[in-house]
């Protein structure tokens, strides 16, 4: 993970901002990831990226809709330059024969990631509501690595199988 933002000197805007680029970030990467393998079957590895990609897009879509009643149109001050996988799972995550189970421990370490990232920028946040906006986020992320967890634990026996590689049935990474 990575930043190049100084936290002392963020305002609530560029806060809220932050919090709404890294949640797409990890959309975009989620939606990339299902792409590249395809579905095979209702709750395969792209299924399992889908779901996640559906729930960082409606992250995304709260944290601009608090920004947008708060600030309005007023354009972004920092842009997706200033980070870097914060709660993307990481590029070279996706196997083409990788299993339902590896999917969400992939899910899985993406959330904890994200939550890291916003209990190692709190030392450094001093503005009160941006303080408290990250304990919200830093909170909502220990929620997402719980209902994770939650969703390895209910998989049926074989999730963690990983499909035989067939070159004539997979798609290109």
């Amino acid at each position: 993970m990575s930043t190049r933002l100084d936290f002392a000197r963020l305002d609530l805007m560029d806060a809220l901002d932050l919090a709404t680029l890294i949640e797409a970030e990890a959309y975009d990467r989620y939606r990339m990831f299902a792409a590249q393998l395809g579905h095979r079957f209702t709750g395969d590895a792209a299924s399992v990226f889908a779901s996640m990609a559906e729930n960082e897009a409606k992250h995304g879509r709260e944290l601009a809709a608090r920004r947008k009643a708060k600030f309005g149109d007023a354009p972004m001050r920092v842009s997706r330059d200033d980070l870097f996988d914060v709660e993307a799972p990481e590029q070279g995550a996706p196997r083409s024969n990788m299993s339902t189970l590896q999917a969400f421990e992939v899910a899985l370490a993406a959330e904890q990631k994200a939550h890291a990232f916003y209990a190692d920028a709190l030392p450094y946040v001093t503005d009160p509501e941006i303080r408290a906006l990250f304990v919200e986020l830093r909170d909502e992320e220990t929620e997402h690595v719980r209902m994770v967890r939650e969703a390895i634990a209910k998989l049926p026996p074989g999730a963690d199988v990983q499909w035989e590689e067939d070159e004539d049935d997979l798609p290109a990474l």
